[in-house]
C-alpha cells in the first residue's frame, strides 16, 4: 500500500514562506539534506504551481507533478486529480511513497482527503512575522510523534504518523 507524507519547514511562529514567490531556499542545510533524503525515497513529488515555480528546475531523480488548471511545465506532469485518484494512479505505477512539497493549499488539499500518513516538519529558528501557514483553511487530525531532533544549529526536525481514527479535540 503506498504511503503519503508531508514534507515542509517552517518558521518558529509558524510560517512556510513570507509569501508565494518566496524561495524555499531559506532553510538549513540539515532541512535540505532530509529534504533530499526523504523525497529520492519516495521518488515522486508533488506541489503546487507557485511552490514550483520558485525552484531553479524541476528535482532531479524525482517524478515531479504539479498541480495546475493553466499551465505547463518543463520536467514536470501536471495534474487536476483529487489526491486520491493521484495517489491511486501513483500506486498503480509502481510507486510505494508520495512526498507532497507545498505549498498551504496542496497541503490543505492532501490533509482534507485524509490521504496523508506521516508529517516531516522541519522547525527553523527564524521568525518572518507575517506571511504563508502551513494549512489555509481548518483540518482537525490527531497526530503522533515518532521523532524529534534537534539539530548544532538549533533547527528541529519533527516526524509525525497521522491518525484518522476518532480525533480527540
Amino acid at each position: 500500500m503506498i504511503k503519503t507524507f508531508i514534507i515542509a519547514a517552517m518558521t518558529a511562529d509558524g510560517l512556510i514562506a513570507r509569501d508565494k514567490k518566496h524561495s524555499a531556499f531559506w532553510t538549513s542545510k540539515e532541512d535540505k539534506i532530509r529534504f533530499v533524503e526523504l523525497t529520492k525515497r519516495a521518488g515522486v513529488v508533488v506541489m503546487g504551481s507557485s511552490t514550483f515555480e520558485t525552484l531553479p528546475r524541476p528535482l532531479s531523480e524525482r517524478l515531479n507533478i504539479v498541480y495546475s488548471r493553466t499551465k505547463n511545465f518543463d520536467g514536470a506532469e501536471t495534474t487536476q486529480d483529487d489526491p486520491t485518484t493521484l495517489i491511486k494512479k501513483l500506486e498503480g505505477r509502481g510507486f510505494k511513497e508520495v512526498a507532497i512539497c507545498g505549498g498551504s493549499e496542496i497541503y490543505t488539499l492532501f490533509m482534507k482527503a485524509k490521504v496523508v500518513d506521516k508529517i516531516y516538519l522541519t522547525i527553523e529558528p527564524l521568525v518572518f512575522g507575517k506571511g504563508i501557514k502551513l494549512f489555509n483553511d481548518e483540518i482537525t487530525a490527531q497526530l503522533k510523534l515518532v521523532s524529534i531532533t534537534n539539530t548544532q544549529i538549533n533547527t528541529v526536525l519533527l516526524e509525525y504518523d497521522v491518525d484518522w481514527g476518532e480525533t480527540k479535540i
